[in-house]
């Protein structure tokens, strides 16, 4: 029946598409993709590798910057992970308007649920207070 995710959606404020190109592109390391003519300049899509998925951003209020809502993003491996997690850190430290609202700090525990059920991944907001998951 279900052939898998074609994308998720996200919001963030009027006037900040720059910014989510800047984050989703230059840090996160997502590949943007075209978006139909007529909703130019109110959307931005980006691929999730060669996956077919993609994450689309559109202009609209993040009302509760503390929600659980997420997508949780699927690395290769380990090192990968970690290196996404430092690279988000080191924005996140840097600041300016891109900059992520949170992360987990490299080395520490995850902000999420604890288990064995997950080991390995780590959780960010992104300048518009969308919550991200990063996991193997």
């Amino acid at each position: 029946m279900f052939a898998g995710l074609a994308h998720v959606n996200i919001t963030v404020p009027e006037g900040t598409l720059d910014s989510a190109y800047e984050f989703y592109v230059n840090t996160v390391g997502l590949t943007p993709s075209p978006v139909p003519a007529l909703q130019k300049n109110s959307l931005a899509w980006f691929n999730i590798g060669s996956s077919g998925q993609q994450v689309h951003v559109a202009l609209g209020a993040n009302l509760e910057l503390d929600h659980k809502r997420h997508p949780c993003f699927k690395l290769e491996n380990k090192e990968s992970l970690i290196e996404l997690q430092h690279k988000i850190w080191k924005h996140f430290e840097a600041g300016g308007a891109a900059a992520p609202l949170a992360i987990d700090k490299p080395g520490e525990a995850n902000s999420g649920a604890k288990g064995v059920e997950y080991p390995d991944r780590f959780f960010a907001r992104d300048f518009a207070g969308n919550r991200l998951e990063f996991s193997l």
